[in-house]
């Protein structure tokens, strides 16, 4: 037996290494990676506006108070380490009438195209058939709903944050378990805003069981994110003069938020795995036709196809010829020789040519 059919077999019988593989199979099978650009492409345009209009209505709301507008302006930039330093400088952000114009129109641009981009990916990783996914009307009123949660949640999390800015006051020991304190309870937040965002992204009816291990694993890489994010500023950023710092800043947004895009991506698919039981899926089924498909490869395929059906009364069904020729582990076993019955001594009786009728 080759090498590749005893881990092939290894997988297949262990579900902790063949679930991420069909985690992994999967994200590429929907194109996951350009999903995650699309995401990041909206989410890099609505990014700027948004935090200028938040600086802008801050400055008029609270333009009797500088300190506190400060203290808020801080805690939501740490959402976004790469840039969050840059902007809260004092000549980082100022709010006017303008700004706030365009800021608007931005933000609403970007922010749409945000929540289609997640919808058509969520749509995708559970293989909604075209005809039951939302019209173009549709889809941008769930993705205001879908929004509108966002921001909830995002508050939520700032104001946590200002919190953890706060807890060092408490002494040494009682610091370091608030902090750890309000570090697991934004993880918690974070969560169950991924959970609601999977759930309300697609048109499929997924229930919170479901969506609870993506949603718990894109929590834990989001906070993972903002600590890379932090320390890609303190070895990249800090270091680099006027010019450098510029590109960095902005290759580093890009290269953050991807990663945030792709591995939210990523995380869904671990629930469309784990409940359409997608595994284990062949090892070598990306890079060659001759495999012998397992059930989860049979429904992964079928599924995608079924994803096509643009109309109701339109009927799409799938079909595999390969029923195990290229294993020899699951081939069919051969069938035995035409051979004559045998005799009463053991031998097979001797064939003569049938004899034909004699006309008299």
């Amino acid at each position: 037996m080759r090498v590749d059919q005893r881990l092939d077999g290894y997988q297949r019988r262990h579900r902790w290494l063949g679930v991420p593989i069909a985690v992994i199979y999967k994200f590429f099978d929907d194109q996951g990676v350009y999903l995650g650009v699309l995401v990041t492409h909206y989410a890099f345009l609505s990014i700027f506006p948004l935090l200028l209009i938040s600086s802008s209505v801050l400055g008029f709301v609270l333009r009797g108070n500088p300190e506190l507008q400060d203290r808020i302006l801080a805690s939501a930039l740490r959402q976004f380490p790469v840039i969050g330093q840059q902007l809260g400088r004092p000549e980082g952000l100022r709010g006017s009438t303008a700004a706030i114009v365009v800021g608007t129109i931005g933000t609403i641009y970007g922010a749409l195209g945000v929540s289609l981009a997640v919808q058509n990916a969520m749509n995708i990783a559970w293989a909604v058939p075209r005809n039951q996914r939302p019209n173009p009307i549709q889809i941008r009123l769930r993705g205001a709903r879908l929004l509108a949660t966002v921001g909830v949640a995002f508050a939520a999390t700032t104001v946590l944050s200002a919190l953890s800015n706060r807890v060092g006051s408490f002494g040494w020991g009682l610091g370091v378990l608030a902090k750890v304190a309000v570090v697991l309870l934004a993880m918690t937040l974070n969560a169950g805003t991924f959970s609601l965002v999977m759930r309300m992204a697609t048109t499929r009816d997924v229930t919170l069981r479901e969506a609870a291990p993506g949603a718990i694993a894109a929590a834990v890489v989001w906070q993972l994110l903002q600590v890379g994010g932090a320390a890609y500023i303190r070895v990249v950023i800090d270091d680099a003069n006027t010019t450098n710092g510029i590109f960095a800043l902005v290759l580093g947004l890009i290269a953050w938020l991807y990663l945030g895009s792709a591995s939210f991506i990523l995380c869904a698919e671990i629930n469309v795995v784990l409940a359409e039981h997608l595994y284990p899926r062949a090892l070598l089924t990306p890079f060659s036709e001759r495999v012998n498909l397992t059930g989860g490869d049979r429904a992964a395929y079928a599924s995608y196809a079924g994803a096509q059906q643009h109309k109701a009364y339109e009927k799409v069904e799938t079909t595999f010829d390969n029923d195990g020729q290229y294993g020899p582990s699951s081939a069919p076993p051969a069938s035995p020789p035409d051979v004559p019955p045998p005799t009463a001594a053991g031998q097979p009786a001797e064939t003569r040519p049938p004899v034909e009728p004699v006309d008299n």
